[in-house]
């Protein structure tokens, strides 16, 4: 089969598998003879014969070592794998095209073989809600609870380490670990806290909220204070043991004729670097509770809704509702969030999640060649990555749809970034709600994300493609083969851009992978690398056209857009889901997660895929509202 007669050959069965899928879908696994597993009859063959010769020994390509699998699939853990090798076999990108074929018939009842293979992954068998590491607070959440504890906006986080990140956010338990030099920061910081605390009357009303009527109360009441003031802090009731230890250490800098400004900096220095302020603490379940699972309790759910939606600590109603056991109902749980989402805090989102999900905070440090670009200044570049930020915004405040991501017309330009737009009626520094012209759709197309996605002097058609697979798609390509040279900045003499990269790309196992990827990056060519409109690249005409996988075929970013709300919206819908998931739990999602996950964006394709629904259906989950006991290895 040459490689024009199987891309050819590809496209039908990719239409014919596309136009089958819900029948194949619908497929129950079916016994092997002899006892043979459905896998290891129908699946590993194909995998040994067209696979493993390069997916094994001691450096497998990709990474993936198929010989682990000869005995079966392990669909319970390596379901995301299944569905990458299906999707890989399904879009042509392997077997790469210079290595053997196999045939058209080969390909569709793999294809059956794969799907029935993860059709019996079993939601039932097993209950895993999971389990999240103790996580301290990130720089973030730290200055958020001192704001809304004390009402002191600081921002003494800018001293400490920066926060590692993990599965792409910066609030992931396993990464947050805590270097001696940070603990000597939490100290440090925390006396400045105390002292600022202690010397401002009005703060100090959010400490000393009771007072005493006489001298015999004073020290009742300071306990009291106290004691209310660190179960703010540690966002729970204290118990029994902590009670006596805080009071215990009142009594004694009472007991010293210490003055009230100095025992109230000394007390609230030392629930401000206090373990269970410093971290968020969830208890695991008891020897007794069932499959080692339990249900967080109102306290616990408070501050996972509070540290999702608001990167900081439960104001008084989800306390009050905390008290009360209520947040334990679903419904209550649903309600809170709504109205979380319409509180300005609701801006947290904007800056932790969709600023790294959107990698919007990296925007400011990009560093375009000037030379190539002398229009771009400091307010410019802040202006771009605005936009990003308001149009987010936007989603989150009027629960809009969040295919909008995709497709929206709509976008927030001020005077300088509209003139970079190429909308001449637009005045002054605020931003406002514009409608784009027909080339412009959705987030692909801000002046952020393209800058994000280019080189300094030029487009890159690659990390464009790249970061939807990676960000918007959920489908990443796997690492470049070793040695394979950058492409060289060799300018007009050696042709286009697009010709230029169908050279680089001339070794197959480089376009099995760069065939999806490229085109989608060339679907945004019309846009230069600081995202401005242009219709051509030095001498040569733009060319946005391109052909995906499937046959599908698109001239300029609008089309592509379309196709990618028309055919890729499952996809892009999993794609958020699972970034929100991981950041609403502060852990790497799971093969077990998927359940959740599914059940999720049911929800948001029967809810005309309403922002709300993806959060409210989130902090209702069983991953969101369950802790598991650690597994064994």
């Amino acid at each position: 089969m040459n490689q024009f007669t199987a891309i050819a050959t590809y496209s039908c069965l990719a239409i014919y598998f596309l136009s089958h899928s819900s029948d194949l879908f619908a497929l129950e696994p079916q016994a092997a003879k002899d006892g043979q597993s459905h896998y290891v009859t129908n699946v590993f063959p194909f995998v040994n014969e067209y696979c493993v010769a390069c997916h094994s020994g001691d450096a497998p390509e990709g990474g993936l070592d198929f010989e682990r699998f000869a005995e079966g699939s392990s669909i319970q853990e390596k379901y995301e794998l299944w569905e990458h090798v299906q999707r890989l076999i399904l879009e042509q990108q392997m077997p790469p095209s210079d290595a053997e074929q196999p045939t058209s018939e080969q390909v569709v009842s793999i294809l059956e073989a794969i799907q029935l293979e993860l059709n019996t992954f079993d939601c039932d068998s097993e209950k895993h809600p999971g389990r999240v590491t103790i996580r301290r607070l990130n720089k973030a959440e730290y200055d958020n609870t001192i704001r809304d504890l004390l009402g002191l906006d600081l921002n003494l986080s800018e001293d400490f380490p920066a926060d590692d990140v993990g599965n792409g956010f910066d609030n992931i338990g396993d990464v947050l670990a805590i270097p001696p030099v940070l603990l000597e920061k939490y100290l440090l910081a925390a006396q400045t806290i105390a002292q600022k605390a202690v010397a401002d009357q009005e703060i100090r009303k959010r400490i000393e909220v009771h007072v005493a009527k006489n001298d015999d109360e004073r020290l009742e009441i300071a306990i009291r204070n106290i004691r209310e003031f660190a179960e703010r802090a540690y966002r729970r009731p204290l118990t029994e043991y902590e009670t006596q230890r805080i009071s215990g250490l009142l009594l004694f800098a009472w007991q010293q004729d210490s003055s009230v400004e100095e025992i109230l900096e000394t007390i609230i220095a030392a629930v401000l670097t206090n373990p269970n302020f410093l971290f968020r603490v969830e208890q695991d379940p008891a020897s007794d509770d069932t499959n080692g699972i339990r249900s967080l309790n109102s306290f616990e759910l408070a501050s996972r809704l509070s540290y999702f939606l608001w990167s900081s600590m439960p104001d008084e109603e989800l306390f009050k509702l905390a008290r009360a056991g209520d947040l334990e109902k679903p419904e209550v749980l649903k309600q809170q969030a709504r109205r979380m989402l319409a509180d300005p805090k609701a801006v947290a989102l904007v800056e932790n999640f969709a600023g790294q999900w959107l990698q919007l905070r990296d925007v400011p440090k990009l560093s375009p060649d000037p030379d190539k670009f002398p229009n771009l200044d400091q307010n410019l570049q802040l202006a771009m990555r605005r936009e990003t930020e308001l149009f987010f915004e936007n989603v989150v405040k009027n629960d809009l749809s969040i295919l909008g991501f995709l497709n929206s017309d709509e976008t927030f330009v001020n005077e300088q970034l509209a003139l970079h737009y190429g909308m001449s009626d637009i005045q002054g520094p605020d931003f406002r709600k514009v409608k784009l012209s027909e080339g412009r759709r959705g987030i692909l197309t801000h002046a952020s994300i393209l800058m994000l996605t280019s080189n300094p002097t030029r487009t890159s058609p690659v990390k464009r493609g790249k970061w939807i697979l990676d960000n918007i798609l959920a489908e990443p390509p796997p690492p470049p083969p070793a040695n394979v040279p950058e492409l060289e900045e060799g300018g007009e003499t050696l042709g286009s851009l697009r010709e230029q990269m169908e050279q680089h790309r001339s070794n197959e196992s480089c376009a099995a992978c760069h065939r999806k990827m490229d085109a989608l990056g060339f679907g945004l060519e019309n846009y230069d690398a600081i995202g401005g409109w242009r219709d051509r690249d030095g001498r040569f005409e733009i060319d946005a056209s391109g052909e995906l996988p499937g046959g599908k075929k698109f001239d300029g970013a609008a089309e592509l857009m379309g196709i990618l709300v028309d055919e890729k919206k499952t996809e892009f819908t999993r794609c958020l889901t699972k970034k929100m998931l991981t950041y609403a739990l502060g852990r790497g999602l799971e093969s077990y997660d998927r359940c959740a996950v599914n059940e999720i964006v049911s929800e948001l394709e029967a809810n005309d895929y309403r922002f709300s629904t993806l959060i409210t259906e989130i902090v209702t989950s069983a991953p969101f509202t369950l802790r598991e006991s650690r597994r064994e290895e």
